[in-house]
């Protein structure tokens, strides 16, 4: 079963200085802003790099899930990991064996269907599967609303990886493989699972904040313009990592 690395969501308290900061380094801009996320008690803004996106949401109202991660992490980073696929029946049959539950299921007939999953089943972070009825990737996506109709790609732009920390990253690995119907390779000493398009890896928890979605690999074709633009917002770099939206973000 084709899966993909598709969209990337963040959380911060509020959108500002959040989204403005990501565009001008990482030379992207908004595309959509979602009405519907009202209802979760959110708004949020979407950033396209190629086909694949970059979310982020802030939460507008008290007791929402988005504002209760924020406390429990500490702080704005990441959110949700979301692979689109090309069919999603096979995984409403599946989910049910490695016992994972659907904790919200995202139905347009005809359109898009995007499963999420519950993350006390999953460990991690929020993981979405989810599959656009006509199975393009460079087709319609609706998280991206009604004006995207995809773009033909040259490859200089797209989320090429994720990467979860948790206080035991090959156990984590080897859940998420078992839901993804995916194996664990030895990368160097990281546990990562290779999807159709990108890649997961998982690394030990070491910044204090505990399990969840700590970085993303990114290709963009100017380095050099992003880390000048990086300087000027005064964004912080560890290790190669630009600390953006509390993500460790690296320039590939």
């Amino acid at each position: 079963m084709v899966l993909r690395l598709r969209q990337i969501c963040l959380v911060a308290p509020s959108l500002e200085p959040s989204v403005s900061t990501l565009c001008t380094v990482l030379g992207s801009m908004v595309c959509y802003v979602d009405p519907n996320v009202a209802k979760y008690g959110l708004v949020n803004a979407l950033m396209p790099f190629g086909n694949a996106f970059l979310e982020v949401v802030a939460p507008t109202e008290q007791g929402t899930a988005a504002g209760r991660y924020l406390d429990r992490r500490g702080g704005d980073g990441g959110y949700m990991v979301i692979l689109d696929c090309d069919a999603i029946e096979p995984w409403l049959a599946h989910l049910p064996r490695v016992n994972v539950r659907v904790a919200n299921d995202l139905d347009y007939p005809g359109e898009y269907r995007g499963l999420q999953l519950h993350p006390r089943d999953t460990g991690g972070a929020l993981l979405e599967i989810n599959c656009s009825h006509h199975g393009a990737w460079d087709g319609p996506y609706h998280p991206a609303g009604p004006a995207w109709k995809g773009v033909t790609e040259t490859g200089d732009e797209r989320i090429v990886a994720a990467e979860l920390q948790s206080p035991d990253p090959a156990r984590l690995a080897a859940r998420w493989a078992e839901i993804l119907r995916r194996t664990v390779r030895d990368a160097g000493g990281v546990p990562t699972i290779d999807l159709d398009l990108g890649s997961l890896r998982f690394v030990p928890a070491a910044d204090g904040r505990g399990e969840g979605l700590g970085g993303i690999d990114v290709k963009i074709p100017n380095h050099n313009r992003a880390r000048m633009a990086a300087r000027q917002k005064d964004v912080t770099e560890v290790d190669g990592a630009l600390m953006l939206c509390g993500m460790r973000i690296r320039l590939v």
